[in-house]
């Protein structure tokens, strides 16, 4: 598997997967719906997609001397690996508004989702939509990019619900700075790995068996 994962990085990538990792410095953004940082991080992995479909290597990959399902598995690793970079820079820059620019007046006047570890709760939970409605969608036919389309009405959907909650009355600790309401916070951001690894291994489960019935 590590040499499959390995052909994923250097073979089948689009250099634009991992110059998207990059969208998640929009953590830092005021004003600014920041959970777009966690679309865009899965856009690049798109762009892989659709790059390994001109070239067929799905095609070349099936050929190679292991097992249908490791095809799959191979592509998830790799989608996993630039989500969980996309993640922990999200995780530094949130610790920095955390401490550091707790009180920077740009954040504090900011009415939009402020950067906590809610925040980093729902990029995952956008993570994991993605793996489960495009990565588990595109293996359905190993061709067809349209599952993204569902993915993006599904994403930005999300992320309206999210920013909207901290506005209704009782939920303002959801937008809670520093470290206020902090073990309701990790709860919350547990509940979001909890939901990205339950969607995860949902999804590659079903692609699995998905991919075992195409006929390439």
């Amino acid at each position: 598997m590590k040499a499959l994962l390995q052909k994923e990085m250097r073979l089948s990538a689009s250099v634009l997967s991992y110059f998207f990792i990059s969208a998640a410095f929009m953590t830092l953004l005021p004003g600014y719906p920041i959970l777009c940082g966690a679309f865009f991080v899965t856009l690049g992995i798109f762009q892989s997609f659709q790059s390994a479909r001109e070239s067929n290597d799905i095609v070349y990959s099936a050929l190679l001397p292991i097992a249908k399902t490791d095809v799959v598995k191979g592509k998830y690793l790799f989608s996993v690996m630039i989500e969980s970079a996309g993640f922990l820079i999200m995780t530094a820059l949130t610790i920095l508004r955390m401490t550091v620019l707790a009180d920077a007046q740009p954040y504090r006047q900011n009415a939009l989702m402020n950067a906590n570890p809610f925040f980093l709760g729902m990029a995952l939970v956008i993570f994991g939509l993605f793996n489960l409605i495009f990565i588990g969608g595109f293996f359905k036919t190993a061709y067809k990019l349209s599952p993204f389309v569902h993915y993006i009405i599904a994403v930005f959907l999300t992320i309206g619900a999210a920013e909207a909650l901290h506005h209704i009355p009782t939920l303002e600790s959801l937008n809670a700075f520093g470290f206020e309401h902090f073990p309701m916070q990790l709860c919350l951001l547990s509940g979001g790995l909890v939901i990205y690894i339950l969607l995860t291994v949902i999804s590659c489960k079903t692609a699995c068996k998905r991919f075992q019935k195409i006929d390439l």
